[in-house]
């Protein structure tokens, strides 16, 4: 069963297919809140079935490229930038902007998948979420990270961005500055494209959830949703002027 529903209605589906004994894929955000689906694993498991939170961005066919090349260098700083225009991509969808719609966080939560999977493992130090007055959810966000060893993450989130879109993570290192653009389909090294394929992402999806399938396994990484929640548990509300579609 793929569920693809808003997630401030997915867990009780998610519940009810995994009672009938039905393997599970849970389009991203997997959730609304952490906690919930922590407990959807667990009866995922106590029923015998997979459970796939999928993060399609994980997917895209330069992350694994701009990965290996982080794997080898020393990295210095990095920085995510995710801005696009909110009125292209989810035109009146109101459900996104209520409570547990994420917001500007919903394609954020996109750059957190890629970013947790080919970055040193972070966590959130400070946050400025900006609010439409007449609105629920964040339209923009800066969030600042640190590794372990004080490598700084910065991430701009902003969902007005007209004209090109900008799904950019970059970093600085001793082997060179990385771009990571298009959302992950793209891989530059000081300028020059390393890497530059056609988007696979949902077959590639579909074939991991064939495989944990197979092989009777779940796989649920909650680090790209535990940093939102971080993000709105830390972060400072910023209110601004209301927005209409």
């Amino acid at each position: 069963v793929s569920l693809c529903m808003p997630p401030q209605f997915r867990y009780d589906a998610a519940r009810t297919a995994l009672m009938a004994k039905k393997h599970v894929f849970l389009e991203k955000p997997p959730g609304a809140t952490v906690s919930e689906v922590e407990d959807l694993k667990t009866l995922a498991a106590q029923n015998g079935v997979s459970l796939f939170a999928s993060w399609h961005s994980r997917y895209a066919p330069a992350v694994e490229a701009a990965r290996a090349f982080l794997d080898k260098a020393k990295i210095r700083s990095a920085a995510i930038n995710w801005k696009e225009d909110v009125r292209r991509w989810h035109p009146n969808q109101e459900w996104i902007w209520a409570p547990g719609g994420f917001g500007v966080f919903d394609p954020g939560i996109n750059a957190l998948s890629i970013a947790t999977h080919i970055l040193p493992a972070m966590f959130i130090t400070s946050a400025v979420l900006d609010f439409p007055e007449n609105r629920a959810s964040p339209v923009a966000a800066r969030v600042a990270f640190r590794t372990s060893n004080g490598l700084p993450v910065t991430m701009d989130l902003d969902w007005l961005q007209t004209g090109p879109q900008s799904w950019d993570i970059l970093a600085d290192t001793d082997k060179g500055a990385m771009v990571l653009s298009g959302g992950g389909s793209k891989l530059a090294i000081d300028g020059k494209v390393v890497h530059d394929e056609p988007e696979a992402e949902y077959p590639m999806l579909y074939k991991r959830f064939a495989e944990i399938v197979r092989a009777g396994t779940s796989d649920v990484d909650l680090a790209p949703l535990q940093h939102v929640a971080d993000a709105f548990m830390l972060g400072k509300r910023n209110v601004v002027e209301a927005f209409f579609d």
